[in-house]
């Protein structure tokens, strides 16, 4: 077996968690594409057999959540996680919808002490429960939207939001209410979308028990690159040769059958 099984990940479990399940199935190796938080739910890919390689390929891609941020409160590790802390007012929509523009695009983003972040090797999340002091350097993050989808109760509303991998939903919630004049953080989550993979493709855990390998998803047909075939000895005997396509990546395919993938 070889190539993507998509878990619809519920709410409380880890990312890991899903990954030994998928493990435990195909008896294969597996890596997801990207962790979800425990309190997160939604789209998580995992790479089943050689596909686990191919991490860097969608690690970068954009990902899609919908998201809900509590307005007039803040916890330690912004979700629910933790214990909140009340202060500030709750913004009005118009504020909120004045604020976003800020915050979307290419700009420079903390992550959140309670991430997996190193700092001097140790994982940030680690030396925040010990309350030891540290200083997470910014990152540069892309936000391609992030719109307000509706207001849920008094303190909460929902959002949409299509960005780059590296960034923190949390830390847009601390971010946002920072920029409104106030404290928020993030009570919900649900990825909906990770690159090319979506809640279309995906199988709650109890389904994929059932389903098996009737579940996975070709690599060849999730690979975002071009598609040639080679006919030269010298590539499958790791050779370099005069290939005469335009630089980059792509998925080979050897008599019909998928490859692997080549660079030019």
């Amino acid at each position: 077996m070889t190539g993507v099984i998509v878990i619809d990940k519920p709410r409380g479990a880890t990312s890991t968690g899903m990954v030994n399940l998928v493990k435990g199935v195909t008896r294969r190796p597996c890596g997801h594409f990207g962790t979800l938080d425990p309190f997160a739910s939604g789209v998580l890919p995992i790479g089943v057999g050689n596909a686990s390689r191919l991490f860097d390929y969608f690690l970068s891609k954009e990902k899609t959540y919908e998201a809900r941020f509590f307005f007039g409160a803040t916890t330690e590790t912004l979700d629910t996680e933790s214990e909140p802390v009340f202060g500030g007012e709750v913004p009005t929509e118009k504020d909120i919808l004045n604020a976003l523009p800020s915050l979307t695009g290419t700009f420079d983003q903390i992550p959140p002490a309670f991430s997996a972040k190193c700092v001097d090797g140790k994982r940030s999340y680690l030396l925040a429960r010990m309350g030891e002091p540290m200083t997470l350097a910014a990152k540069n993050v892309t936000v391609s939207e992030f719109s307000l989808i509706r207001q849920a109760s008094e303190h909460e509303f929902d959002f949409s939001v299509t960005c780059g991998g590296g960034t923190y939903i949390r830390a847009l919630a601390r971010d946002l209410a920072a920029a409104l004049g106030t404290l928020g953080y993030c009570t919900a989550l649900r990825r909906t979308a990770s690159g090319p993979f979506t809640l279309g493709h995906a199988v709650t855990p109890e389904q994929f028990k059932e389903m098996g390998e009737k579940a996975l998803i070709p690599t060849e047909e999730v690979l975002p690159f071009p598609r040639i075939e080679v006919d030269d000895e010298r590539y499958y005997n790791g050779v370099r040769y005069e290939a005469g396509l335009p630089d980059g990546t792509y998925t080979v395919f050897r008599a019909g059958a998928f490859y692997g993938t080549g660079i030019v």
